[in-house]
């Protein structure tokens, strides 16, 4: 049996408990049984995200550049043109988000001058694109941290969550979009009604909700709530899930108030001693770190994919949004190595990606948690 260590405590496949922060650790708590993992599509490169279509068929994206439909385990490539695609590192094609009507849908994807967030009108197999929904977002020539997923929230808007490009202003600097949750309307792409800063000068800043992140790899909302939660990477420690406040800051300051030239990753994830307002991780993964990727809540319970964990991790949370405990199943840990995408399905069951580089697959989880 493989156990994680992490901040000195160990969680483990048949029985695992993650610290509640300020407090206690919690009780802990058997890990999954009667899971059933399918591998639905094979043959992928880097599934990024996954997006569900009318009549049971889903978009995957692949971070070279290729979108993939996959209809009753049959794998067709989407014909669509990315305008200046720069596949680098980690950048690239990556999240992907469809819209209520079903017909369109809107990817991520790096280009030679910004990471941008571009809508596109499916027929059958074909894309075409119906515009630059968001243009401007910093990015890297190397592709690091250039993490973008977008997600419909039960209000309408949609999230956008990103990285900080490794430059070390972008997270706290509100006129930039790296290292940030974004919220925007889904049809023009501007700050959406009701936001943090909606009465700026600037039009970067009426777009953020959160910010002071490091590299955000998703946001999910809580069913039946109004809690949002986002994944985010850490340096060399300290991956951190945290429950979303509208404005608040997240505390990741590699300038040290602008004290540094360089990207100094020494500074603490949530550096409460140079903002004692900012907000604290409901869990963090201490040392090491395990790379954590896209959240999706299933059965109940958050769930997270690992990449260099190469795990599924299972948040157990109580009515405020604190973890009370963490398991992780069996079937999905290093069976199948590094894993990305996670979302719910319309009939209930978990997607995810794995993200291996070769003959990656498209897994869908059944069973009780």
């Amino acid at each position: 049996m493989r156990a994680l260590v992490a901040a000195g405590l160990v969680l483990v496949a048949a029985a695992c408990s993650a610290p509640e922060p300020g407090g206690n650790a919690p009780s802990k708590a058997p890990a999954p049984r009667g899971l059933v993992v399918e591998e639905v599509a094979g043959g992928l490169q880097h599934g990024w995200d996954i997006g569900f279509l009318p009549g049971g068929s889903l978009l995957v994206t692949e971070r070279p550049g290729g979108i993939k439909l996959v209809r009753n385990g049959q794998v067709t490539p989407v014909d669509i043109a990315l305008d200046d695609l720069q596949a680098r590192g980690e950048g690239g094609l990556m999240g992907l988000v469809v819209h209520p009507d079903g017909q369109r849908f809107t990817v991520c994807h790096n280009t030679s001058k910004d990471v941008r967030l571009v809508t596109f009108r499916l027929d059958g197999t074909k894309a075409t694109k119906a515009e630059d929904l968001l243009t401007g977002m910093p990015s890297n020539s190397s592709g690091r941290h250039s993490g973008c997923r977008p997600t419909l929230g039960p209000d309408g808007a949609m999230y956008v969550a990103t990285g900080d490009i490794a430059q070390a202003r972008n997270p706290q600097d509100r006129t930039s979009l790296g290292g940030k949750v974004l919220r925007i309307d889904p049809e023009t792409g501007e700050g959406a009604a009701g936001n943090p800063f909606i009465g700026s000068a600037d039009a970067n800043e009426r777009r953020v909700f959160t910010y002071g992140h490091r590299n955000v790899q998703g946001v999910v909302f809580r069913p039946d709530g109004d809690q949002a939660f986002s994944s985010e990477h850490g340096p060399s420690v300290d991956d951190e899930v945290n429950l979303l406040k509208a404005g608040a800051n997240y505390g990741w300051d590699p300038s040290e108030g602008g004290t540094r030239g360089g990207y100094d990753e020494s500074v603490p994830m949530t550096d409460l001693q140079r903002f004692p307002d900012a907000v604290p991780a409901v869990w963090s993964s201490g040392s090491p770190t395990e790379a954590i990727c896209q959240a999706a809540f299933w059965n109940g319970k958050l769930a997270i994919t690992a990449l260099k964990g190469s795990k599924l991790l299972l948040f157990t949370l109580d009515q405020d949004g604190k973890v009370q405990n963490v398991s992780i199943p069996e079937e999905l840990d290093d069976k199948y190595g590094r894993l990305r995408a996670a979302r719910t399905a319309p009939d209930g069951s978990l997607y995810l990606t794995t993200s291996n580089g070769s003959n990656d697959k498209l897994l869908r989880l059944t069973g009780t948690v």
